[in-house]
């Protein structure tokens, strides 16, 4: 780790998620080293400009923090790819964004002296800029080692955060209430949408927005069974 507490971070995964993980570190004042190539280099160079497209394996031996944004599927598979190949450091900070797993999956970095850790901030990620304002107002659920968790809620913070921590068991419930919410929105939000367009009214997403906005912020600040 460098010694101002800055470090070299590595971004495995070109979607949503990824770049805008890379451009909140690099934000807070780490140094991007690289990034995975994904299916739209446009967007990724929208929100990291001039950053560089690097192989995985190359990308991890050259980071002290990698930070690993991939579809949940792809997730343990290549974490144990890295480490059959050898690139795994001792000392590294890997840290994954799924909510659902704790640090369990990266066992075969810890193997190769890697310092496990999970973040994973409750947002609907866009995969744009606009995802660095949300982050301001998120929280994000953090699990690690007991002696390496303070790690965690810090980087956490540095992407604009509220941490809270979730235990390593409770991981998949937590998954679950983030799935439950945000598809009963979608769901919602799209059958009313569709209501409204069936009867001629024009960009009702628009027309729904302060309505949905609001509905859900007293939701949300209600006690439960009230």
């Amino acid at each position: 780790m460098a010694r101002d507490g800055r470090l070299g971070v590595g971004i495995i995964g070109a979607g949503h998620v990824g770049p805008v993980i890379g451009a909140a570190l690099a934000g807070a004042g780490h140094r991007l080293i690289g990034i995975t190539a994904g299916s739209d280099p446009d967007r990724v160079e929208a929100v990291l400009p001039g950053v560089a497209v690097l192989d995985a394996d190359e990308l991890v031996r050259q980071s002290q923090l990698v930070v690993v944004a991939v579809p949940s599927e792809q997730l343990a598979g290549l974490v144990e790819g890295l480490a059959e190949v050898g690139a795994w450091q001792p000392g590294q900070l890997v840290m994954h964004t799924d909510p659902a797993f704790g640090t369990a999956v990266l066992e075969p970095a810890l193997r190769g002296g890697a310092i496990p850790l999970a973040v994973h901030p409750a947002i609907s990620f866009t995969g744009t800029t606009l995802d660095l304002r949300q982050l301001q107002a998120a929280y994000a659920a953090v699990t690690g080692p007991p002696m390496v968790l303070p790690i965690a809620q810090a980087l956490a913070v540095e992407l604009g955060c509220e941490p809270v921590v979730i235990a390593e068991d409770d991981r998949p419930a937590y998954a679950e209430a983030i799935s439950t919410a945000s598809a009963f929105a979608r769901s919602i939000v799209g059958q009313a949408t569709g209501i409204l367009r069936g009867i001629g009214v024009e960009n009702p997403g628009g027309y729904l927005s302060a309505l949905v906005s609001s509905t859900f912020e007293r939701a949300l600040r209600e006690p439960v069974g009230e």
